[in-house]
């Protein structure tokens, strides 16, 4: 039987990995993964499992803080991650081949975060810390109010950027034309790569919630739909640049939320351009799937559909609560590693 992972891959998506646990990376590599990305979820689990207790007592030896241990060890695995992934980007002349390091996801924290200028200042000031001497690694940043104020200035300094937690054309727009700003300011052009992450199955989750009354034929469409939109735009704005590299959308959330969708539901969708990112799950049930894919990124549903899609939804309404969830998604994790490192940190004293 044909590899069903190489199939979407022919239709002419990337594959990225959403982990960069070292099994994983090396399995989805061979199937044909050509990229991954990373979260503190995703370091946290791996902690978890006790397979990095050793790299958890040097660092601890070292007297590091649980939160210098955290970036360490993130750091750590990004890069293993990188060197696996490092024979793509110089077979792409850097078009493809990068793993994407999160940066502090604290600075949203609605409590805890400075305010709006620091948390600019600092996604600045990190972004350049954690780029340094490194060719296949992206740093993502979110589309928030600070993130997007940061954009012009980490692309302005040369650095490959992947704008994360992005749901609506509002916030691509913004943090496309911050980019493309940045660059032009920074002037070379051969290795400029941008990615903008779209979240798809949330929005699905929302409208379950907020817009139950859409048909049959729209409701589980308007992430499907929104993000092809943005897909469209994005390929129209960078059409007329001429650049060396693609600057592309990650269709991100592509996990199905919903009891009895396909668990390759997503991945159908966006069959034929640009880059999936998908939990190691959905990539399984892919490859064992047997399906054969071909491209439907761009093709919509019936205009009917699409009138009653943009009647029922709230865009304003969809955006704000996505990012409300979102932020809280995206600090709690780190809190957590944070807990967890000191949780380790105690137990291996003890058994000392």
């Amino acid at each position: 039987m044909a590899s069903a992972l190489r199939s979407l891959i022919a239709s002419g998506t990337k594959i990225w990995l959403d982990s960069i646990d070292p099994e994983l990376v090396a399995k989805n590599r061979a199937l044909g993964a050509t990229g991954a990305t990373s979260n503190p979820i995703i370091v946290a689990d791996l902690l978890k499992t006790g397979r990095f207790d050793q790299d958890l007592e040097q660092f601890i030896e070292q007297q590091l803080t649980d939160e210098q241990i955290a970036w360490r060890m993130t750091d750590k695995l990004v890069s293993d991650a990188q060197a696996v992934f490092r024979p793509v980007w110089d077979l792409t002349h850097a078009n493809d081949g990068y793993v994407s390091f999160e940066l502090d996801p604290l600075l949203e924290d609605p409590q805890l975060g400075p305010p709006h200028a620091e948390r600019v200042a600092r996604y600045i000031e990190l972004g350049k810390y954690w780029a340094r001497n490194q060719v296949n690694r992206m740093m993502k940043v979110p589309a928030t109010a600070a993130g997007i104020d940061a954009l012009e200035e980490l692309a302005a300094e040369g650095l490959t950027l992947n704008v994360t937690l992005t749901f609506t054309l509002r916030q691509y727009r913004a943090a496309r034309d911050a980019i493309w700003r940045g660059a032009q300011r920074y002037g070379h052009f051969g290795h400029f790569k941008s990615v903008y992450s779209i979240f798809v199955s949330r929005v699905d989750v929302y409208t379950e919630q907020h817009v139950p009354q859409l048909s049959s034929a729209a409701q589980g469409m308007v992430g499907i739909v929104g993000a092809k939109r943005i897909w469209a735009e994005n390929q129209r704005f960078w059409r007329d640049k001429k650049l060396p590299l693609s600057q592309e959308i990650v269709f991100a959330s592509t996990g199905t939320k919903k009891a009895g969708d396909p668990p390759w539901k997503y991945a159908a969708a966006f069959a034929g351009s640009d880059i999936e990112t998908n939990p190691p799950a959905t990539n399984d049930a892919i490859e064992q799937s047997g399906k054969e894919f071909q491209r439907e990124i761009d093709k919509l549903p019936p205009p009917k559909v699409l009138d009653e899609i943009d009647r029922a939804v709230k865009v304003e309404h969809l955006e704000s609560t996505l990012m409300s969830e979102g932020i809280k998604k995206f600090a709690e994790p780190q809190k957590a590693l944070l807990a967890l490192i000191a949780e380790k940190r105690a137990a291996l004293a003890s058994a000392g």
